[in-house]
């Protein structure tokens, strides 16, 4: 899309896109590494192996964890490049649409927030907590 200047800008519907498929990759980091640190750590170990018996998957998950980080590494990297060219583009004339159009851009940028800290938070668990407690 191009504005009156003719400079391009991305459509602001592809930042929303970016910033949900940066929440699912980071949740994924938070089930392989956070989430089964935490229940251990509050003494809650059959919980875990009952959560890794219901879904075997989080085994192969925690198996492929580096791989699994960059992957979302890189999909949060990808929402934050397009959070950030979408930041100046431009709304609708109309006074509910520009609304909308606000409102949309403030919630992309508090979930790719929140993806983040899920990610760092996973990437601690997963990486940094090994190291300290060695």
């Amino acid at each position: 899309m191009n504005d009156a200047l003719g400079r391009s800008h991305m459509d602001p519907k592809g930042g929303k896109f970016a910033a949900w498929l940066s929440l699912f990759a980071s949740t994924g980091t938070l089930l392989c590494c956070a989430l089964p640190s935490l229940l251990v750590a509050l003494g809650l170990g059959a919980t875990m192996a009952g959560l890794v018996t219901a879904v075997p998957q989080l085994v192969w998950v925690s198996q492929y964890k580096g791989y699994v980080f960059a992957g979302s590494g890189l999909m949060l990297s990808l929402a934050a490049y397009m959070q950030y060219r979408a930041r100046n583009a431009p709304c609708p004339i109309d006074a509910k649409q520009a609304a909308a159009c606000a409102t949309s851009r403030r919630w992309s940028k508090y979930i790719l927030i929140f993806s983040i800290v899920i990610w760092a938070t996973g990437a601690f668990f997963a990486f940094l907590a090994p190291l300290l407690l060695s």
